[in-house]
């Protein structure tokens, strides 16, 4: 092949190629990104420093009383029962909020840090005062799950049917949001 050949076959396979993308497109595209997530990292940066907060409770019960008191106990107990529902409301929280919505998801998991906080606080004094935020926390897990399995129901029906019921789903998600309120 001649020089003029090649050249004319470089020319055109270099038009074929699409261009890099340009930095500020990259930058809008991170920022589409943020914007779908935000509220999730907003509640989740909140639900460490709650979990920071409860740290410091059980080191200070630790220095001020012997680790065999019932307040170091309960403190303590609390504490580890906490961590144990903490990485089960992260994934459904985030799964909700990634698969159906941001809004009601981030909502439900403020609902869910306030509910823990009284379960904390309620466990401190009397076991059975820690009960409603026990079983109010497991009402909001139930509903981050159930936004899960609805939003990876509608992506397959999209994926599969070419039927989006997104907007519908949506709709009833933040309405059955404020039932959440509801004790």
């Amino acid at each position: 092949m001649d020089h003029e050949g090649l050249n004319a076959s470089l020319g055109a396979l270099s038009a074929q190629q699409t261009p890099a993308p340009k930095a500020h497109t990259i930058i809008m595209d991170s920022n589409k990104v943020v914007e779908n997530i935000y509220l999730l990292v907003i509640v989740t940066l909140v639900s460490v420093l709650q979990n920071v907060f409860f740290a410091q409770k059980v080191e200070r019960e630790c220095k001020n009383h012997n680790t065999r008191t019932s307040a170091f106990e309960r403190v303590s107990c609390a504490n580890r029962n906490c961590m144990d529902a903490y990485p089960t409301f992260l994934a459904v929280m985030w799964c909700a909020g990634l698969c159906l919505s941001q809004a009601p998801a981030a909502f439900a998991g403020i609902i869910y840090l306030v509910v823990r906080q009284k379960y904390f606080v309620g466990y401190l004094g009397q076991t059975s005062q820690s009960t409603p935020g026990y079983l109010f926390g497991k009402r909001v897990i139930t509903f981050l799950s159930l936004m899960c399995v609805v939003g990876i129901a509608n992506y397959l029906l999209v994926r599969f049917y070419g039927s989006d019921y997104k907007e519908y789903v949506e709709t009833i998600t933040q309405a059955a949001t404020a039932l959440l309120l509801i004790p």
